[in-house]
Formats: C-alpha cells, structure tokens, sequence
C-alpha cells in the first residue's frame, strides 16, 4: 500500500534534470527577449522569444514546457526585467502586446504534445509543429491586440500577424533543425525525457 503511494507521487513530479532544463529554458526565452526592436506602426515589438518557446517545446516536453514558460509569465508579471527590452510587470500583459506573451502557454503545450507524438522527427515535421504553436501565438496576440486597440480583426492581422510572419517562419525552421542537432546531447545529459 505504502510502494504504490510511494510510486504514485514520483510519477506525477518531474526529474531534476528535466527542473533545471525547465529554469535554464526560463533564462533563455528572457535573454531572447531582449533581442528587440520596435515598430513604428505596431505596438508589439520584434523579438527572440519566439525561438525560445520553439525550443523550450520541442526539446522539453509539454509539461516541463509549460513550466519554463509559467515561470518566465510569473517572473515577468512580478516585475522581473524578463519582458521585450527588459520590461516587466504586470501591465506587460495586460497590454496590447501581452496576448502574445498569454500565447506562449498554449504554444508550448501545443507543440510538446505533438513533439511527443511524431513518430520520425525531421526539419519538416519539427518546423511544422513549430508552425501550429506559432498560430497559437498569433491568435491570442491579435484577439488582446484587437481587444485593446479597438482593432478589427483585419486590421488586428495587418498589424501584429503579418508583419512578423516571414522572421517567425525563419525562426521556425531554425529551431527545427536546431532541436535535431541538440536531441542527441541532450538524450544523454537530461534523465527521465526521451527526446524524439
């Protein structure tokens, strides 16, 4: 009785290794956010974060995933210089671009659930998976953005979709081939996560 209450607890934690990875995944997306730059016409500003949640999800899993990212929202929103051009609080995603950072949630979920699904990874399948959360991303971004501003949901695409599609898809597909590269390092280096 007490083996399988024992048993039943450790299965529903996470390993250490896959911890630190999960905090490591957390400094990297806000090292990544300071990659920015403003736009004159759109109140969301370029940034790397994007290629963070890319490899936090494909690398760490869904559920150490979402922990990267929940703590990097909690730190931020306690005023952890962590946001786009190192702001933070709470207002950061309360704002017009904080959709984008809510997005991230479902984002990395999305694409470490379906990461643990493909059976053959490849550029092509990764990038494609990448592809699904970054419409996860979009959609928050451009209903808060819309929200907000009083967009509609045209104008809400025109300025906070489109002008990033074409960097994103970059970043997409090199973190796709970045995930191949780094899956054998990290198979031997993170205990209790297979890696696709």
């Amino acid at each position: 009785m007490v083996k399988s209450t024992k048993k039943t607890a450790s299965s529903g934690s996470l390993p250490l290794g896959r911890l630190t990875m999960s905090a490591l995944f957390t400094a990297l997306i806000a090292v990544l956010a300071q990659f920015a730059v403003p736009l004159p016409l759109s109140p969301v500003p370029f940034t790397g974060q994007v290629l963070g949640i890319f490899l936090a999800g494909s690398l760490l899993g869904k559920r150490a995933g979402l922990l990267s990212v929940g703590a990097y929202l909690l730190l931020g929103a306690a005023g952890a210089p962590v946001f786009s051009l190192a702001r933070g609080g709470l207002h950061m995603l309360t704002g017009p671009s904080g959709g984008y950072l809510w997005g991230f949630i479902p984002a990395v979920y999305i694409l470490g659930l379906i990461m643990e699904k493909i059976s053959r990874h490849n550029i092509y399948n990764n990038a494609a998976a990448m592809l699904a959360a970054l419409a996860a991303i979009y959609t928050c971004g451009a209903l808060q953005l819309s929200l907000i501003m009083g967009y509609s949901a045209s104008q809400a695409i025109l300025v906070g979709v489109i002008p990033f599609l074409p960097l994103d898809l970059l970043k997409a597909f090199l973190a796709a081939s970045l995930k191949l590269q780094l899956n054998k390092n990290l198979r031997h280096t993170v205990p209790g996560r297979q890696f696709g």
